[in-house]
């Protein structure tokens, strides 16, 4: 900005958006003094480099003003952790399933681990099964973001929301 451009030519754009030609730092420099606005270099890389004739703190607020916009519009997804057992019983998965229901409607992932313990691990056939009975319940609103997989003692899936089309 202004003193601290230190390329001995610039392309210069003026304040409402025309193009001032390829100027003398100094004379360019002299041009925004005359307006009582700043030199901003705005394309460093460009040969030779870009500068703007522009309020610096006005561009600086409306920068701030787009990216505070632009953060409002994110939505932060979370996610949510159903566990189950590898002794589940049905009406408890379908208990389950609706609570899983109403995050994903939130717009949230759902992850969903069987915990083994002890022995159990040595049916993970039986984590399959539930897991794909989980999904079964929830797919018409659910796509399998990772499949089901045994880490450990748990075997986790994770599920998320189906994008609208």
């Amino acid at each position: 900005m202004n003193e601290e451009i230190r390329e001995k030519e610039v392309r210069v754009i003026g304040s409402d958006n025309e193009q001032l030609g390829i100027l003398p730092t100094k004379e360019a420099l002299r041009l925004a003094e005359e307006k009582e606005l700043d030199l901003v270099l705005i394309a460093p890389t460009a040969n030779p480099p870009v500068c703007k004739v522009m309020d610096y703190g006005k561009f600086l607020y409306e920068q701030a003003k787009k990216d505070k916009e632009a953060k409002k519009k994110q939505k932060i997804v979370d996610i949510k952790e159903v566990r189950l057992s590898p002794t589940i019983e049905e009406h408890d998965i379908n208990i389950k399933a609706n609570n899983a229901r109403r995050f994903l409607s939130d717009g949230d992932k759902v992850k969903v681990t069987v915990r083994f313990r002890g022995r159990e691990a040595d049916y993970s056939h039986i984590g399959f099964e539930i897991l794909k009975s989980f999904f079964d319940k929830l797919e018409e609103i659910s796509v399998i973001e990772k499949s089901a997989k045994l880490e450990g003692k748990n075997m986790i899936m994770i599920l998320a929301p189906k994008r609208a089309s």
